[in-house]
């Protein structure tokens, strides 16, 4: 069996001195009541042979609606998220406002076995966190994505 494999940004920024990042709320009926430990950072999957920053930069464009900065991205390594799927992860810092961002769709029957295909977001919502509401609001394996950024940024 082959992982899946996926790619994302960490957009940050600092706001009044304060280091913060820019995390995404998955769309969709199943983490629509989730909040706490739901948020990711935007990412998405790649196919075998794909380059990953390529990736990671295409899927934070069709999670925000906005391309990722053009400056170089600080590598943040990988996690094994709870499912069993690598995430690779680089930093930029920019800016965006979340009330400009949408997201790409997906199609899923709903309600189930419905015969009925619904359309939804795969990100309903981004949002700007400090470091500590961020940790309560990513998923556990991704929290080691702040740790490795607050490292890299000297902070």
């Amino acid at each position: 069996m082959t992982d899946r494999v996926s790619a994302g940004i960490l957009l940050h920024r600092y706001l009044g001195g304060r280091l913060e990042v820019l995390l995404g709320h998955p769309g969709g009926p199943f983490h629509a009541n989730r909040d706490l430990g739901a948020w990711t950072i935007p990412k998405g999957e790649a196919e075998p042979g794909e380059d990953l920053v390529d990736v990671a930069r295409r899927e934070f464009a069709e999670e925000t609606g906005h391309p990722s900065p053009a400056d170089e991205p600080i590598p943040l390594g990988t996690v094994r998220q709870r499912g069993g799927k690598l995430v690779h992860a680089w930093a930029l810092r920019g800016d965006l406002d979340p009330a400009a961002a949408h997201s790409n769709t997906f199609n899923l029957e709903w309600p189930p076995r419905s015969g009925r295909l619904e359309s939804f977001p795969e990100i309903d919502r981004v949002a700007w966190f400090d470091l500590g509401e961020a940790r309560l609001r990513l998923k556990d394996a991704q929290v080691a994505f702040l740790d490795r950024l607050v490292e890299a940024l000297g902070r």
